[in-house]
């Protein structure tokens, strides 16, 4: 799949961009951070390890060569925090039963302005998890203009 950022096509650069590689979740907590997404399906890639060997981070992979990267910060909550992601499902249903059993809170499913089915919850480090099951109609799939009730 071929990208193209405008700005930089203007200057004669192209990206070429095919997937999102990670995202980087800071936590205080790795242990409770990785049992939590083990519940959603992900399994630890490899580790980051200090010169004293010690555990200070890891990736957590999905299907599809996509991650989620966990380093260890025992301040973290400070800059460059994430508002919210999302990860596709292919059965909301399941995910929500899946949390629900495993102790965590998690919303009821319901249908998304964009066409999909959706449930959130938080995982131990504070950030919206958007978890969507899409549909044939979802915007995500088929485009459109999805109205928002939003002011910022």
């Amino acid at each position: 799949i071929e990208s193209r950022c405008p700005a930089l096509t203007e200057r004669g650069w192209q990206i070429m961009i095919t997937r999102l590689a990670h995202i980087c979740i800071e936590s205080r907590d790795l242990e409770a951070t990785e049992m939590f997404y083990r519940v959603l399906g992900l399994k630890r890639q490899f580790d980051f390890r200090n010169k004293q060997n010690e555990l200070v981070g890891f990736y957590l992979a999905f299907a599809n060569r996509t991650f989620i990267e966990i380093i260890k910060n025992t301040t973290a909550g400070g800059e460059g925090i994430i508002k919210h992601f999302a990860i596709e499902v292919d059965d909301a249903d399941k995910a929500y039963e899946s949390l629900k059993n495993a102790g965590y809170a998690v919303t009821e499913k319901e249908f998304a302005g964009d066409n999909n089915w959706m449930i959130t919850c938080q995982d131990p480090n504070g950030i919206l998890i958007e978890l969507q099951q899409y549909t044939d109609k979802s915007m995500q799939l088929v485009g459109g203009v999805c109205e928002v009730d939003y002011e910022p």
